[in-house]
């Protein structure tokens, strides 16, 4: 307990209401969902079979499939309608790749969400100490970004073929007895696939949160205070170079002749003629050889 309270004492919780760490523990909330909702997954359907021969009907198959979706192995008994014969028949599709990847990609953004959040807010002295650091951090975004993008496509495709291979009425397609027309199949429950829809969006929710964090951490590397540090130094470098130029807004110089605050104007000719002027008209004229 006194370790849990040295560290909460240590951290600064500030942190979480900047845009950076906000953000991660929405990416580690995001995460679970999108890994609950799809590893977690279990469902069925149940088929109806009935034959010209009642006793050989069958009103109630049941056949259960979940997470990872090899569906190849799931297998059921049907009824052939041709005595007490039955067939054992099995799903069509291996979907597994695309469902593991995209909770493989889930559950190391959980982690990697978690480890930068306490980052962010016990060690954030650390974190900013040296561009190693923000630079690891920016690197590992875009790549997770790029991998959700791609884990939750792939996925979206592979949950489409999942319902269709789950499909009812494709599975009774493959019953022998249903392709004769004397016996009557139908289906009596279809798969609820509400769960696995909600893990592609937030699949597509998880990249759109890595994608907008790229700013944020990219904001912490050197790159950025270098790009932003550049320009102000050119400004500064004009402002001095224009300061000693010699521009003053009393007076323009001394070849001019012009001086506001003497209120005189004077002019110097090619041939070494001097004529000054006051502002009640001229005073003087010399010529000098």
């Amino acid at each position: 307990m006194e370790t849990v309270n040295q560290l909460a004492s240590k951290g600064s919780f500030r942190a979480v209401k900047e845009p950076l760490a906000f953000l991660r523990v929405l990416e580690w909330l995001f995460a679970i969902f999108a890994f609950a909702t799809c590893g977690g997954y279990s469902g069925g359907l149940r088929l109806r079979v009935d034959c010209i021969n009642k006793s050989d009907s069958d009103l109630s198959i049941d056949i259960a499939f979940a997470y990872p979706f090899r569906l190849y192995q799931v297998n059921f008994d049907a009824p052939t309608c041709e005595g007490k014969r039955r067939e054992k028949l099995s799903l069509i599709g291996d979907f597994s790749s695309s469902a593991e990847f995209f909770v493989t990609i889930a559950v190391f953004a959980f982690l990697y969400s978690l480890a930068a959040t306490v980052v962010y807010i016990f060690f954030q002295n650390k974190y900013r100490e040296n561009n190693r650091g923000p630079l690891i951090d920016f690197i590992v975004t875009v790549v997770f970004s790029f991998m959700w993008l791609v884990g939750s496509s792939a996925w979206a495709k592979g949950l489409s073929d999942v319902k269709v291979a789950t499909d009812p009425d494709e599975v009774l397609l493959l019953m022998s007895a249903c392709k004769q027309q004397s016996n009557k199949c139908m289906p009596v429950r279809s798969p609820v696939m509400s769960s696995l829809n909600t893990s592609v969006v937030f699949g597509f929710l998880n990249f759109i949160l890595w994608a907008g964090n790229i700013w944020f951490v990219f904001k912490e590397t050197g790159w950025h205070s270098s790009g932003t540090r550049y320009p102000q130094e050119t400004m500064e470098k004009q402002s001095s170079s224009y300061n000693q130029g010699g521009y003053n807004q009393d007076s323009y110089g001394p070849s001019g002749g012009y001086n506001q605050q003497g209120g005189s104007f004077g002019q110097v000719g090619e041939l070494g003629q001097q004529q000054s002027f006051s502002p009640s008209g001229p005073t003087s004229f010399a010529n000098q050889i």
